[in-house]
């Protein structure tokens, strides 16, 4: 029999996971926010996140080309959007739609889930939803008796556990769901699914982008394949987070000035260059 704690140990210890965790615990070391302009970040930060998402799941959805700015119309409202298909258009509706329903969602998981594939058009049959349900509920009896609270990931190796556990889970929930490279619309619910479990095991939420899961997909059946791959993503995307945190407007500011006087200083010294020195030339008394 297969020992699941041996195996999520196994990738843990993995350099890419624990770079992704050191990356993670910088940024979950920064909560509870109490900094007025760092909450504000952090809110908008979450609205990208959720266009950003809401971008990925239309393209798995779609196959099509859907971009920020679809995406961001849609997250304001919008129910047409001029030139554009309207399958587009209705497939960030649907996105949107189950990724608040997952941050809402409080009981039973496994129904959540086949929910998510109903709004997101997942194609699931009654034998893969069954099946999905059952990985379900596996995960969730894996972290019953866990303490999932922020605080027990606040190391970087509680964070290495917890990313371990996440990736494993997503990639049993993916196999399960039959997505491959020419069904990408069946990863769709597992990674809405995913984020929402990646909250309640003390981690910040991710990001991929379509050509990162697709790439995934193809990773299903190797385990460490599958955590190399994606830990480096989520690091990345966990950096990202905490850099627009910490984002302070003044110092872009000063910094953006600092570099313009630097290009002209440098702009100029290129255009006299090629002009030679004249020996004659007094020196200057400083």
């Amino acid at each position: 029999m297969v020992d699941v704690q041996a195996s999520l140990d196994a990738i843990a210890g993995r350099p890419a996971l624990a770079q992704a965790a050191e990356q993670g615990a910088r940024l979950v070391d920064l909560w509870p926010l109490t900094n007025a302009e760092h909450l504000a970040n952090d809110a908008k930060y979450a609205e990208d996140l959720q266009v950003r998402i809401s971008m990925v799941l239309a393209q798995l959805m779609t196959g099509e080309d859907v971009t920020i700015p679809d995406a961001e119309y849609v997250y304001e409202g919008a129910e047409d959007i001029p030139g554009r298909p309207q399958d587009l258009v209705d497939a960030l509706m649907a996105a949107n739609d189950a990724i608040e329903a997952a941050a809402q969602a409080q009981d039973d998981q496994s129904k959540t889930l086949a929910d998510l594939a109903e709004t997101l058009g997942s194609g699931w049959d009654q034998a893969r939803q069954q099946d999905v349900a059952a990985g379900v509920a596996k995960a969730e009896q894996s972290l019953d008796g866990q303490n999932k609270s922020p605080e027990s990931s606040r190391g970087k190796e509680g964070v290495a556990q917890a990313l371990a556990a996440s990736l494993e889970i997503c990639r049993d929930l993916l196999q399960r769901a039959g997505a491959d490279s020419d069904h990408a619309a069946a990863a769709a619910p597992v990674l809405v699914y995913v984020n929402e479990l990646d909250e309640r095991l003390g981690i910040p939420r991710a990001f991929l982008s379509a050509e990162d899961v697709i790439h995934a997909l193809g990773l299903l059946d190797d385990p460490e394949a599958f955590a190399d791959l994606l830990a480096p993503l989520v690091g990345a995307e966990w950096d990202h987070h905490r850099q627009e945190v910490l984002w302070d407007p003044e110092e872009a500011k000063r910094k953006a000035k600092e570099d313009d006087e630097r290009k002209s200083r440098e702009a100029l010294q290129a255009k006299f260059a090629h002009v030679p020195e004249d020996p004659n030339k007094p020196p200057v008394q400083l």
